[in-house]
């Protein structure tokens, strides 16, 4: 059985074909070449069209059509990039731009939200602030672009217009909606609560899917342009944390996942309905959650970590690929002489209360520090960034002691993966798979081919294990590094 899987990033669009019987990814691409613009026409604001998500997804349909015979996929699965919103109208067409995961322009929405529902009522109900999250962003359209906001039929997520598109049905997920603080936990139905506030009607919502399970069909229009049969269903979609953690078949209590794409995560698997009191971590449905058997996902997010590093590789290295930007950072010492970095410049940042920090270089010393000073600087400050945020995960019950990953992104670096088993003392399992086999491989457990999630998972391997060692000079750089944040949070 071969499924399709795509994943709709901010940098990029990354399609693979799976094959289920071998567990092998048979071709995969990504589109573009360099990375997705992100419009920001104010400060704090970021932005991306949907139609260009959907056109270079066609694109990369079309480039695998050379390899494989898409008429053969059985089965789809999509993964996206979270909390963005998606505005259509009556006709279906995009009625502005999606407002992306990393725009800020909701914050202080989200706060009066929580002031006005109650702290203690608002995180029992919804393990959340409102934050700048789905349900903020809309309710700045009502009240920063009435006219827009009277256009609008349906809202949704990345990942559920690409269903769209394929489909023409506007659809979502439980776990889509929690994402978008539109989900009551004790409830377990979508928040009136949340609604009320911002003054939404629940028609705005699309219709509610499974996570696996049969959402929707392709379209005759979709298929005759993709050279996939009419009818071929949807059976999986999840944004992209909760998807990368299913890729690497974290599933139960205790079991962690990270990445380190433009932003860096961190994603825990909790049974307990837990939250953080401020709302540093967040906490979401995981893709096998169910009422009777919880599986929340912890979610710590740093927005600045690979997008640090691709900021210097424009500006510090005359681009130099990435490979020979971790071969030159490998020549400075662990702590980088005392340059600090704090990588904060890319939106508000959750874990310090959804403040707009900045990117910071601190200590510089024009006698002493390199470029590689400043590359191994900017991988520590990332690496010592996720540890701040992992001693915040470890307040509501998660406890990272073997990491999975896949090999991609910065993860590749062997500096900057034994930097993060050094700083948070945990064993870094890396493993040969992305977003896009994950969401192919969720297609086929939803279609019904694999009958278990073991059976899904049955041929995935580890690559590499990368324990954790004893580093006091590192340990002390990220003393100096937390001190430095700390000046700045005064």
């Amino acid at each position: 059985m071969k499924t399709l899987g795509i994943d709709i990033g901010s940098s990029s669009v990354k399609v693979a074909v799976f094959d289920a019987s071998t567990g092998r990814c048979l071709a995969s691409t990504q589109m573009p070449s360099e990375e997705m613009a992100i419009s920001s026409p104010q400060k704090g604001w970021a932005e991306q069209a949907p139609d260009m998500w959907w056109s270079y997804f066609v694109d990369a349909a079309k480039q695998l059509s050379a390899t494989v015979t898409l008429s053969e996929i059985k089965a789809i699965g999509i993964t996206y990039q979270m909390h963005g919103l998606v505005t259509i109208d009556g006709n279906g067409a995009v009625v502005r731009p999606s407002i992306i995961w990393c725009d800020s322009r909701a914050v202080s929405l989200g706060n009066r939200a929580m002031e006005s529902i109650g702290a203690e009522k608002c995180l029992e109900h919804h393990l959340n602030s409102p934050g700048n999250f789905t349900a903020s962003k809309l309710a700045w359209i009502k009240e920063n672009e009435p006219e827009l906001f009277g256009r609008i039929s349906k809202i949704m997520l990345p990942g559920d217009y690409i269903a769209y598109k394929l489909s023409g049905e506007a659809t979502s997920t439980a776990q889509g909606l929690s994402e978008g603080i539109f989900w009551d936990f004790k409830e377990e139905k979508v928040s009136e609560t949340v609604l009320d506030q911002y003054g939404l009607s629940k028609e705005l919502l699309a219709r509610q899917v499974p996570c696996f399970g049969h959402q929707s069909a392709l379209s005759r229009d979709a298929a005759t342009l993709l050279g996939i049969k009419e009818g071929t269903p949807i059976t999986y979609r999840s944004g992209d944390q909760p998807n990368n953690a299913f890729s690497l078949n974290v599933l139960n209590p205790g079991e962690i996942a990270a990445t380190a794409g433009t932003s860096g995560v961190v994603y825990g698997v909790s049974s307990r309905i837990a939250y953080d009191p401020q709302s540093r971590v967040n906490t979401f449905m995981h893709v096998n959650h169910t009422s009777s058997d919880p599986r929340l996902g912890v979610l710590l997010c740093i927005n600045g970590t690979g997008i640090l590093n691709s900021w210097m590789r424009r500006n510090a290295t005359k681009n130099l690929s990435y490979v020979q930007m971790n071969e030159l950072a490998s020549q400075a010492p662990t702590g980088s002489d005392g340059l600090t970095i704090l990588p904060f410049g890319n939106g508000a940042e959750r874990v310090l209360g959804n403040l707009e920090l900045g990117a910071h270089m601190q200590n510089i010393n024009f006698n002493l520090h390199s470029t590689a000073h400043m590359l191994r600087a900017a991988q520590e400050g990332i690496a010592f960034s996720m540890q701040y945020g992992v001693e915040v995960m470890k307040t509501v019950g998660v406890t990272p002691t073997i990491i999975r990953a896949g090999i991609a992104n910065l993860f590749q670096s062997d500096l900057f993966t034994q930097t993060v088993a050094d700083i948070t003392g945990a064993t870094i399992e890396l493993y040969n798979t992305n977003g896009a086999i994950g969401a192919a491989r969720g297609a086929a457990l939803g279609a019904g081919y694999y009958s278990t999630p073991s059976e899904a998972f049955a041929t995935l391997k580890v690559e590499k294990v990368v324990e954790p060692q004893s580093n006091p000079m590192l340990q002390e750089a990220y003393e100096n590094w937390n001190r430095c944040l700390s000046q700045l949070l005064k």
